[in-house]
Formats: structure tokens, sequence, C-alpha cells
């Protein structure tokens, strides 16, 4: 008979289990559950139904999403075993009823473990032998000769030659059966969880070799209380064989001490065999098993750490200040292939491509100087992006040396994942006639007008803002990413005729299927007139658009509300308070006097709560508000533009390009970022870097210490 994992949750009831675990109301968890098993989307909850989950913000309702997941995960586990037990005719009522009550993964395994299907054991061979009665006499140990108790046992022809072969092979059994007990193992895990040290190892003979990691030659510190950014150091030292590391108590006696005293009784011959069984069963068995727990337990904490910090620097990334819609030149800066030049309309479409070679000699510096100054003049140019890879700083001076007619700004912008970009399908699809060179140019400029657009078309991964994403678990991290820029996405809300189907396929309710739907009906019908004609895209029906329609805007609707966050479901309740006080929407929306008339208090209802409300009064006083901050320029110090120009003490401009665990890196125009340690961010102690900065953020550095040998800047930003 199949066990189907669904029977369970009567008896694990999944709303209570996470309300406890995340410290948050029954009711709310149960109504979240309710709407994310009926397809609704984390940015949908928490921003068109706070009524129901008590107002819970996104952090919140993704982390009930996830806990759901890991138990449904653990009952599809539990029938599964249920399954196996039941048919090796073992499963009795009480086992499963223990197995049914099991909270976690752990448990159930260790529930599992006397009944899982095994490769021969030296256990196995020993009950083949005939020698179970043997060890199931020993544990009662009663005082007794052993040589006597186990002379019946010895058989050649079974491979027992001798009381010693007979006395070995039932330890073995008895060993096999402690690290099988349940209460044994919660023993050893407390005393790993209290005192388990992580300790590494240099691999004989290759110190040379393994250099980066020569801090981990011989280190040891509590597993428990390592931080993440070690741990992770460690492991990857190992997994490239150059450390060996390990986890366990530094001393095995207080752990088998321990263990004697749940099976050893008295001290006779048999006892004595018992304890001989125990200590053989804590080091070959119980000590590696445990020990593979605690590195994955230690490997999952520090992957959830670093990616906690990988996905903070990836928002504020994808919500950095956009410049808006303005004609832009982007350079792609390079020595010998020389810089690749694009201009870009103020939608980022590109309308002209050139390369100029300003470091080949002085007459092509010239040269370049006065083709810019006449692409800005040709294009009615208003920015320039100039991409902070190899020459970027040079180039900075080149355009510096230009003499535009207009205002211009120049810009120095992150390339990173740009090169991704323009090698991506998504690039060859947008511009299939152009090379890399040009395409990755045009993602400069793009990124430049609005970050969060032009970021979306890149693997979160190749963004480079992290630490040790390529040892943190890939799915996690995937998931972790993708909330974020989902997040991030539906915060700053999407102009419906303009984006990209990159970017309309991370809004809520929409994904790539539909995103590509909407953009092939925008080519055949041109510019969607309203919300409502969304409904016309094939296969995109009305739990899609009730999901994503509050997160698009048409700015050209004959609906004002269309441009606003407001969702359709609470058109007529605008149209409502338009009418009581005796105006149409638009003026409602035009005038701040005629919605001061409206009390809001007279509009709660049943589905409709002052949450909602206040929502709607905010949207309506700034319809589709941006909520990134306003874009500032910003410049390096013009004196600086190598590593060698440095020196101890010179407080320089800088700003915030990665964030991690340990400080902060900053660039400050020199091809080399420069490392704020986290205690060199605030005159006061810090936690984490990210109470202080920001990436991208705009800030005063001091130069501490600069070793050109390795690259390597010491920044301080204390008493500035």
């Amino acid at each position: 008979m199949m066990i189907n994992p669904d029977k369970f949750r009567h008896i694990m009831d999944y709303a209570n289990i996470i309300a406890s675990q995340l410290n948050l109301g029954v009711r709310q968890v149960e109504k979240t559950v309710e709407l994310l098993e009926a397809g609704a989307t984390v940015p949908f909850i928490a921003r068109y139904r706070k009524e129901a989950t008590g107002n819970l913000n996104e952090v919140q309702i993704a982390a009930i999403r996830d806990l759901l997941l890991k138990l449904k995960e653990i009952d599809k586990r539990r029938a599964a075993i249920l399954q196996s037990i039941e048919e090796q005719g073992k499963l009795t009522s009480e086992l499963r009823a223990s197995i049914e009550n099991a909270l976690t993964m752990t448990d159930l395994e260790d529930l599992y473990l006397p009944y899982k299907p095994k490769r021969k054991t030296r256990a196995s061979v020993a009950v083949e032998r005939g020698l179970q009665p043997l060890a199931d006499a020993l544990q009662k140990q009663y005082q007794c000769s052993v040589e006597q108790l186990a002379m019946p046992f010895v058989d050649e022809a079974k491979g027992v030659e001798n009381v010693d072969d007979a006395l070995a092979g039932a330890r073995d059994i008895i060993a096999e059966r402690v690290s099988e007990d349940i209460a044994a193992r919660n023993r050893v895990r407390n005393i790993f969880r209290r005192s388990a040290m992580l300790s590494s190892k240099v691999v004989k003979a290759k110190e040379e070799e393994a250099g980066k990691f020569q801090s981990w030659f011989d280190w040891k510190e509590n597993a428990m209380r390592a931080p993440s950014h070690r741990i992770l150091a460690m492991f990857r030292g190992e997994a490239e064989g150059l450390l060996r590391v390990k986890i366990a108590p530094e001393e095995d006696e207080p752990v088998l001490e321990a263990l004697e005293r749940q099976f050893v009784r008295g001290n006779y011959e048999s006892s004595q065999q018992v304890a001989a069984a125990v200590r053989d069963s804590y080091k070959r068995l119980i000590s590696p098993s445990i020990e593979t727990e605690y590195y994955n337990l230690l490997k999952e904490r520090a992957d959830r750490e670093a990616i906690k910090v990988f996905a903070e620097n990836l928002r504020q990334l994808l919500l950095a200040s956009p410049l808006g819609q303005k004609r832009t030149l982007a350079i792609d800066p390079g020595f010998r292939t020389g810089c690749k030049v694009v201009c870009l309309d103020a939608q980022g479409q590109l309308i002209h491509n050139e390369t100029i070679y300003p470091f080949t000699s002085v007459r092509e510096e010239r040269a370049a100087v006065s083709k810019l100054e006449a692409l800005v003049e040709a294009f009615k140019i208003e920015a320039i992006a100039i991409g902070n890879g190899t020459a970027g700083r040079e180039t900075e001076e080149v355009v510096k040396r230009c003499r535009f007619k207009g205002k211009v700004i120049a810009v120095m912008v992150s390339e990173n994942g740009a090169s991704v970009y323009s090698a991506s399908d998504v690039a060859r699809e947008e511009f299939p006639d152009y090379d890399v060179t040009v395409r990755g140019a045009v993602s400069i400029g793009r990124r430049l007008m609005d970050p969060l657009s032009e970021l979306v078309k890149i693997d979160p991964k190749s963004i480079g803002v992290g630490q040790y994403q390529h040892d943190v678990d890939q799915t996690m991290l995937h998931d972790s990413l993708e909330d974020v820029v989902v997040s991030c996405v539906n915060s700053v809300g999407v102009e419906l005729n303009t984006a990209s189907k990159e970017l309309l396929s991370y809004v809520s309710g929409i994904g790539p299927v539909l995103a590509r739907r909407i953009v092939d009906y925008r080519n055949r019908n041109g510019a969607f007139r309203s919300r409502h004609e969304l409904m016309k895209v094939e296969r995109l029906g009305e739990k899609a658009f009730e999901q994503c329609a509050g997160f698009l805007r048409v700015r050209e609707s004959d609906n004002p509300l269309d441009r606003s966050a407001v969702h359709p479901e609470r058109y007529a309740l605008v149209e409502r308070m338009a009418k009581g006080v005796g105006a149409s929407v638009e003026e409602l929306m035009t005038n701040r006097e005629l919605r001061s008339k409206i009390d809001i208090n007279s509009f709660v209802s049943d589905d409709c709560g002052l949450p909602t409300l206040q929502d709607i009064m905010k949207e309506l006083d700034k319809p589709g508000l941006d909520p990134r901050a306003k874009f500032e320029v910003f410049e390096f110090d013009k004196n600086v533009t190598k590593i060698e120009d440095l020196q101890e003490g010179m407080v320089l401009p800088g700003i915030v390009t990665n964030i991690t665990a340990f400080g902060a890196f900053v660039d400050v125009g020199v091809h080399q970022d420069g490392l704020v340690h986290i205690s060199q961010l605030a005159n006061h102690r810090v936690n984490d870097p990210n109470e202080v900065v920001h990436l991208h953020q705009h800030v005063q550095v001091k130069v501490m210490e600069v070793d050109l040998r390795r690259r390597r800047i010491s920044l301080s930003m204390k008493n500035l």
C-alpha cells in the first residue's frame, strides 16, 4: 500500500509549527499559507493582502513559504520511510507513532537508521555467522565467563575460528546497535554542540601550493562560533585538496564516558566487552557520522550567511539610483583594442556606434576628443557612461578634456557582468547584427539610465557582489537571488509598454512564457492602452492578471489609476471616494485638498482595512512614485589614478562596490578596490557592515596601508 505524504497534514499542523518557529500568529500564518497554496506570489501577498496576513512583510512571507516547503519535504520523506519499514514487516504501532510525530529530518533519519537497507557491514557479517545471540547475551552483562559464553559459537565453517573471533563479531553487532541508538546519538550531538572544535591543517608537501590558505595551516576554534567566511575558506581549502579539516571535541574521553554510563552496567567480563564495543562504536561509527552532520550544519549556516550578504548587496545594486531617460553616450574602454562608443536615445535604443583609439598616439587622442565632441553635439547627448574596468580612469580623463557646448555629466559605471550579458542569448536576440563589444557598451549605458531594467538580463551570480559565491549551495543561492530580483522589480513597478521580456518575467504572476507573449502582443498590436487590455494576451487569465496588474504601469492610459500602484480590484473604491467629494478620479489624484476631505475609516470593509486604504491614499498622492534614491554624480580624486599614487594618510572619495561579513570594499579610482575592515567602518562597534554602508554609497576613506606587491589597499572610515 502506497503511503500518501498529504495524509500527515492533519497530524503536523503546518500553521502551528510555522507560527511557533517564526514567532508569528497562527492566524497570520494560516491565511498566508492559504494564499500561497492558491498560487499567490510573495510580493502580491505583501502588497495587496495586508489585512489577511496581519501586515506581514516580504521577508516574513518568504520565510513562511520556505518553511512550508521544508515541512512538505519532511512529510514526503516520512511517507517513504513508513513505506520502507512496512514492506520489511517491521512497522509496529509504537514505531509508526514515533515516525508520525517526528518534527525534523534528523529525528526521522535516526528512527529509520536501524531499518535502513545497508551495504554489508561488520555487524551484518557477524549476524550471518550466527553471533547475534552472543551479542544479546553480552549486552545483558551477567556475571559469567565470556570465554565459556562464546565457546559454543566457534564454528570454522562459518568463519568463526576461535573465541576471540566470536567475541569480536559480537562486539561489532553491539557497536552497530549503539550507533543506531537515538539517545546515544543525541548525547553525542549535544557534546559536539557544546565543545566541538573546527580545526584545519595543511596537507603535507602542499605548503607552497596552498599559499592562499596560509592563515588556516594550523587553525583551531570553537565550531559553533566560527564565522561564515572562515568556515567557507577552510572548506574550500579542503575541497581543493590543500587542507585537512576536522570537526570534533578536543578530547574523546568525556564522550566515551557519557556513552559508557548509558550502556555499561557493572564491571563484569561481559561489561568490559560492551565497553569495548561502545568505544569502537563511537570512534568508527558515531563520531564520523555526527562529524558529517556538523560539517553539513556548519556549511548550511555559512552558506545562508554568505547568501544573505550576497542578496543584500544585489538588492542595493538593483535599487541603485537611476539617471532616468537621458540621451546617453556609453564607452567600453580599452587600451590596445580601442574604446567602443555607442549612442543611445532616451529609451536606451542604439542609434550609433564606432571605435576610438585615444591611447595609441597623441594624434589619435586628439581625434578621439574631436569625435566625442561631435557625437555629443550630433545626438544631443546629455550623459556619458564610462566603464570602470581596464583603461576606465584614463578614458575618463580623455572625456574631461572634451569641450562640450551644453552641460553633459560623465559617470563611471560598474562593468560587472557586462561581458556576460554581451555574450548571452538575450544580447544576441537584442542585437543580432552587432558584436560583443557593441553589446557590452550598450549595457554600460543602459545600466546608468536604469540599473534595474538592465541588470535583470544578467545572471545575478555574474554581477560580482558576493563572497564565496561558487562555494555555497547553488540551489539556495539561486532561489535567494531570484527572490531579491522579484522583490526589487515589483517594489519599483514596471512600465508595461517599454519593459523588456526579461524585466516583465520577474513581475508577480508573469514568468518567462507570459512575458514573451506580452511582448509579442505589444509588437503585433502596438502599445497597451490600459491594464485590462492584458486580458487579451494569450493564456493570461484572471489569476495571472490579479497577481501582476498592480505592479504594471500604463503611462498613456485613459484611466489615471493605471499609472499608479492601486490594484484594479480597488478602482471602484477609488471612484466612490472621488464621487464622495464631487470630483473625478483624475482631479482626486491631482488635488491634495480634495483628498484631505476623505475619511478613509468610512471605507473600511470586511476585505479592505486601514492598511490597504492608507496605501491607496499614498498612491493617490504620488502615483507610481519610484522608491529609488535620486541620482547623484560622483567624481574620483583627479590626482589619484593608479595604486602607486596612493600614500598613507590620504583622504579620498570612494564608492562602495561590495559588502562582506568582514568589511566593505571601496573603489577609490585606482583599478584595485581597497578593504575597509569591519573594525574600521565606524567609530563605534559594528556587527554587520550593512549597518553603516550600502552598495554604491559615496564615502570618504583614509588610506591606512598600501601593499604594492600584493596589490592590497587597507582603508578606514573612522574619525573622518
